[in-house]
């Protein structure tokens, strides 16, 4: 029997359109706070990990490496994360994923506070933490439809994206507060950092408890006996003779290599452009980080949107657009105002057209087609790499400015090429919209009793 949704409800009455419309389904709002956990756990860890590596090695070399062994997995072992997800359980996949984390920080924090800690640690950390992340993140993108229904998917995905947008904001700074009140000037941070790390397990402790008392499994409604290599096979032949689905892949793969160089030589403009120094680039990231949770606050409460193709693509030319104002930014507050307002569109965007793929995707197959997307954001890079080098050679105001025109003429090909991405309205398969589902009081109802 498929597991049934909390919003499917035995109450009528219309749908509730309001901005944390989700989080009044009782599952979604575990879900969410697992998210929430999680995402400060791996914001802290990368502040936490990044300062104890440099100060240990002195090597910004060494600092790449450990930044490349959490990375690398999460392209090696997305596809069999998707296989996994349409296999087993993926609540079952979730609270494994998050106990093994909870157990990895806890054996590092020893590690730590006992001055043990070698270079080699962080990799193998680094190494395991990106492998989890990778077999576990399809299942909690692709599970969500499940948990609070179709009608709701692009409210509680830009939710969920507001979660890990804030904890980009205040993440660092808790681990930066701590490590600097535990520093003493001349010597290794081991004990704040051995602290830090304590907050990062308590912090993957409560995610994993958190979705544990998720009521629906998130068991895929069609099963086969196909080996994992035929799985992932199935699904990625599935997005290559599938117009839309392909078109979706490639307008969250396109963005993330031509529009995130904004947020990466953040650091090269605020010296070279404004003449900043720590404090402004603080305020820079700070605004950005407001604008992403601004834009996914704005997608929730759009709530049920028609249209969304089109929004799709004239979102994606804005971004573009507003980079592009953004390199002639002269003065601080110029370069707040217009680095938040990109910022707005490349948080609103991604979950849109993350919000689109799960709408389009079978059941069956939600978690191989996540998992495809995860492995393309994992070539980030290879944008962001020769924009780099055009910013060495041109200055970072032109690279930038390259950087956005690519995005922008890749947009407008793509809105010839991908008619049917074009013509996507509410974003359901065959654009058949689902029965009308009750609102939801998670309060007033009956435990799940589906079969998980």
């Amino acid at each position: 029997m498929a597991e049934t949704p909390k919003s499917q409800a035995s109450l009528s009455g219309p749908i509730d359109k309001s901005m944390f419309s989700s989080l009044r389904v009782r599952d979604f709002r575990f879900l969410w706070g697992g998210t929430l956990a999680s995402s400060f756990a791996m914001n802290i860890q990368i502040v936490a990990r990044g300062w104890l590596v440099y100060e240990m090695t002195e090597s910004a070399l060494k600092l790449s490496w450990v930044m490349l062994s959490f990375a690398i997995p999460q392209v090696l072992f997305a596809l069999l994360g998707g296989a996994l997800a349409d296999r087993v359980a993926k609540k079952t996949l979730m609270m494994t994923a998050q106990s093994a984390n909870f157990l990895a920080a806890l054996i590092m924090a020893w590690f730590v506070f006992t001055e043990q800690v070698t270079f080699w640690h962080f990799i193998w950390l680094g190494f395991f933490n990106g492998t989890v992340l990778a077999l576990s993140m399809p299942s909690r993108q692709s599970i969500i439809p499940q948990v609070v229904g179709q009608q709701q998917v692009m409210n509680a995905i830009s939710l969920n994206s507001a979660s890990m947008n804030l904890s980009r904001i205040l993440g660092p700074a808790l681990a930066g507060g701590l490590i600097a009140i535990f520093h003493v000037e001349g010597t290794i941070p081991y004990f704040g950092v051995g602290l830090v790390y304590l907050i990062i397990a308590s912090l993957y402790f409560i995610a994993a408890t958190s979705v544990s008392f998720v009521n629906i499994s998130g068991k895929s409604k069609r099963m086969n006996d196909n080996s994992v290599v035929k799985d992932i096979g199935e699904g990625i032949s599935y997005i290559i003779r599938t117009p839309v689905m392909y078109g979706l892949v490639l307008l969250g793969t396109v963005p993330m290599m031509f529009g995130m160089p904004l947020q990466q030589l953040m650091p090269a403009f605020n010296a070279s452009v404004l003449e900043g120094g720590p404090s402004s680039l603080g305020f820079l990231q700070m605004a950005m980080g407001i604008g992403a949770i601004t834009g996914t606050l704005i997608l929730a409460r759009m709530g049920d949107t028609g249209n969304k193709g089109r929004l799709l693509f004239g979102g994606l030319v804005i971004w573009g657009s507003a980079i592009t104002l953004f390199t002639f930014s002269n003065t601080l507050p110029m370069a707040l105002a217009l680095g938040g307002f990109a910022a707005i569109f490349s948080s609103s965007l991604m979950a849109l057209n993350r919000s689109l793929m799960q709408l389009q995707a079978p059941d069956h197959m939600r978690g191989r087609i996540m998992s495809v997307d995860q492995m393309a954001h994992g070539f980030m890079p290879v944008g962001i790499l020769p924009i780099g080098y055009l910013a060495d050679q041109i200055g970072v105001q032109g690279g930038l400015q390259v950087s956005a025109g690519m995005l922008i003429l890749i947009t407008l090909i793509c809105l010839w090429w991908l008619p049917d991405v074009r013509r996507l309205d509410k974003g359901y398969r065959d654009e058949e919209p689902p029965a009308e589902e009750p609102l939801t009081v998670p309060e007033d109802t009956e435990p799940d009793t589906t079969v998980r």
